[in-house]
């Protein structure tokens, strides 16, 4: 019969005929995790009751196209641990950080150069880059996959009946040299999605739900690893204090003013606007 010392042993003594080792492995772990986590709190019955009506609450916040269970990852520092412990990237490739709860419906496809700011109002902005190997070989043919909120800091799946569906998202393929552009607005610091559980944690927390401002890249290319990264614009607030932990020095970016007409028209948006070079660097599989 099972009590505090020895029901920890007796789930995982259950968990032995688990014919996946990984999953034996994982369960393993999750369990004593767990126990030993009960234990140190001397977790209550009632604090207990609560934890299980919270991952309720989560679970029944998820559709579609919103993810509560990932934005929980993501506040809870998860999310940004496991893509650090998992990222292949060798030194010189672009580093990657964290999808985000907003990768939701699939980035319809567009020709380079195309407008992804389908509602416009935000400041017009170039967004330029080479898709490359380590070793600096360009990539033709490359995919480069773009989501972003608008320039008042929302996604479209949050807004269905004010943004058009594939507003801010592109699936683009690069030249023969590798070369990918788009046009969009430059993006603005925006909260995650606060209505739910998730929202009531912060608060509870004294956390603000603010990420910087970003656009969203998930680049591949035939016999290399893909890479979801961002880039976050130089001097955005909340770069100290990303509500998600996805920020990285090498991923900043600087939105350059350009007041330049004759650019301008070259790009097709209006005049001054905002330039953004960001290359995107792979590594072969």
């Amino acid at each position: 019969m099972a009590d505090e010392p020895t029901v920890t042993d007796e789930v995982v003594a259950a968990l032995g005929d688990t014919g996946d080792p990984r999953l034996r492995e994982l369960l393993t772990g999750l369990v004593r995790a767990l126990h030993a986590f009960a234990r140190e709190t001397r977790l209550t019955q009632e604090e207990w009751e609560r934890a299980i009506g919270f991952l309720t609450a989560t679970g029944q916040m998820c559709t579609d196209t919103r993810q509560e269970f990932i934005l929980l990852s993501d506040v809870l520092g998860l999310s940004m641990l496991v893509e650090t412990i998992n990222d292949r990237h060798g030194p010189g490739t672009t580093e990657s950080t964290v999808l985000g709860p907003f990768h939701m419906t699939e980035s319809p496809v567009r020709e380079l150069g195309a407008d992804i700011d389908l509602v416009g109002g935000g400041e017009a902005c170039v967004v330029s880059g080479q898709v490359l190997s380590r070793d600096g070989t360009p990539l033709p043919g490359a995919v480069v996959d773009v989501w972003q909120a608008d320039g008042n800091g929302f996604y479209d799946v949050q807004q269905p009946d004010v943004q058009p569906a594939g507003n801010g998202r592109g699936l683009f393929t690069a030249d023969d040299e590798g070369r990918f552009w788009f046009r969009t607005c430059v993006p603005s610091p925006y909260p995650i999605p606060t209505d739910g559980p998730v929202g009531g944690l912060l608060r509870a927390t004294g956390r603000h739900p603010y990420r910087p401002a970003h656009i969203h890249f998930i680049a591949s290319a035939a016999g290399h690893t893909p890479v979801t990264t961002h880039i976050f614009v130089a001097g955005s607030d909340y770069l100290d204090s990303d509500a998600v932990f996805a920020v990285k020095p090498g991923l900043v970016t600087d939105f350059a003013p350009v007041d330049d007409p004759s650019a301008a028209g070259e790009f097709g948006v209006a005049n001054p606007f905002r330039q953004a070079r960001f290359d995107l660097v792979l590594e072969p599989s």
